[in-house]
């Protein structure tokens, strides 16, 4: 039995399976790939102590979240229901760190208190935040983190650069002075400092954030105790791309911050923030080919899932691998694994009612065709690296589709369902 690709127990036998027992299209994960990242990533090497914290935003199904936790990471929030969502999981607050645009009034603010109180760590990612915070903060003793705006940044695209001056997430240090005489005057104290400059961001990049971060942890924050650099680390889904080497970097980071002590004294305990890493090379779309139509120009073959449980190609030109599998799931008739040049090639498009609706785009959203073996109209078509960022963030309702279910492929070989597929009356029985 040949594997979807080098990096998963994921089989095509395993599609044609789940696409009998749940219909398509759906996602299925792979539990013995999570549980491997997780392990590499808590096992990376470190000076002075390290936690991982699993940035929920990527995938916030409650099985995946507990299968994470329970591998030793915590947990980075990114709203204030991503908080909610993880206590009902389950999860201690004392685990969770929410760093968010959101600023809470109302009942929300009440919630959020309450949450601190019971453990929740807390990143002010403005001074708008800080002073909302502050006084709540001091009179309970709780250390409050800050998130600081670099000024440079890298991510896979523009839009998942978080770190430049054409992004609004943290204090920029130009506000560093006002931070810290709002801070000086209230009692805080600043232990736990953060930066996160993009999503698949360039190792060398990466490295710079670590540098630059303890510069200023140096300069501008002697009461802190916890550096944190992010996530943002980058994962291959596609032939000929490279994932970040997770262990260099530990090493680089375990050198840099054991250099940081033995020029000031002080040990700092390291924070790393992945989501994509963990969780996204584990995901596959398993839909199924429903029509074959072409133009002038290109081949098309559709497919009974595209944008709405994969919106990645159209929001970033993102490349996603595409197996062709047997309908009797003994092969993998096509894949962007194999080494031959097929004669047919086409677009894979999905069934939404807008041009966009294409696995294969580009970075200008152009509809680039994939050299593959011609498929034939029921076949099975499996989309890779859909782990992170598709079921948590797609228009899963475009054109009055359902959500589609999500099956957790386990490490004794069988498919548990972890989402049930969304009806139709559930989707609008909030209309009133």
């Amino acid at each position: 039995m040949n594997r979807l690709n080098d990096f998963s127990k994921f089989s095509p036998e395993v599609a044609v399976q789940a696409a009998e027992s749940f219909d398509t299209p759906l996602y299925v994960y792979d539990e013995a790939l999570i549980r491997e990242r997780c392990r590499e990533c808590v096992e990376m090497p470190q000076a002075y102590g390290l936690i991982v914290r699993y940035a929920m935003k990527a995938n916030s199904n409650r099985t995946l979240l507990r299968l994470i936790t329970d591998e030793g990471l915590h947990l980075d929030a990114s709203s204030l229901n991503e908080v909610r969502r993880a206590g009902l999981a389950g999860i201690p607050y004392e685990r969770i760190m929410l760093t968010t645009q959101e600023v809470h009034t109302g009942a929300d603010r009440k919630k959020l208190e309450e949450l601190l109180l019971n453990g929740l760590r807390y990143n002010a990612c403005s001074l708008n935040q800080l002073q909302q915070i502050g006084a709540f903060a001091t009179m309970n003793n709780i250390d409050v983190g800050i998130r600081i705006h670099p000024g440079i940044g890298s991510g896979e695209s523009a839009t998942r650069n978080t770190g430049d001056d054409y992004s609004c997430f943290g204090i920029h240090l130009s506000d560093l002075k006002q931070a810290h005489e709002y801070a000086e005057e209230s009692g805080l104290r600043f232990r736990h400092i953060h930066v996160h400059i993009g999503s698949g961001a360039d190792t060398k990049m990466w490295r710079q954030n670590i540098d630059l971060l303890l510069g200023i942890i140096e300069e501008h924050f002697p009461d802190a105790d916890t550096v944190c650099f992010g996530g943002g680390l980058k994962e291959a889904r596609m032939p000929g791309e490279y994932a970040a080497d997770v262990p260099l970097l530990g090493s680089y980071a375990k050198m840099q911050i054991e250099d940081f002590y033995n020029k000031t004294g002080r040990k700092l305990k390291m924070e790393i923030e992945p989501g994509t890493y963990i969780v996204a090379n584990s995901g596959y779309a398993v839909t199924r080919l429903i029509d074959k139509k072409k133009t002038s120009r290109s081949n098309f073959i559709i497919t009974d899932g595209g944008m709405e449980i994969n919106s990645r190609p159209l929001l970033y030109g993102s490349k996603h691998p595409v197996y062709i599998v047997s309908s009797d799931g003994a092969r993998v008739i096509s894949s962007e694994f194999d080494e031959a040049k097929h004669d047919f090639e086409a677009v894979v498009a999905g069934k939404c009612c807008e041009s966009g609706d294409c696995q294969t785009l580009d970075m200008d959203g152009h509809a680039v065709p994939r050299s593959m073996v011609e498929p034939n109209i029921d076949d099975i078509v499996v989309i890779g690296g859909v782990g992170a960022y598709c079921s948590s963030m797609s228009p899963y309702n475009y054109n009055s589709h359902p959500q589609i279910p999500e099956v957790l492929f386990t490490t004794d070989g069988k498919l548990k369902e972890i989402r049930k597929r969304q009806t139709l009356e559930q989707m609008l029985e909030n209309e009133v």
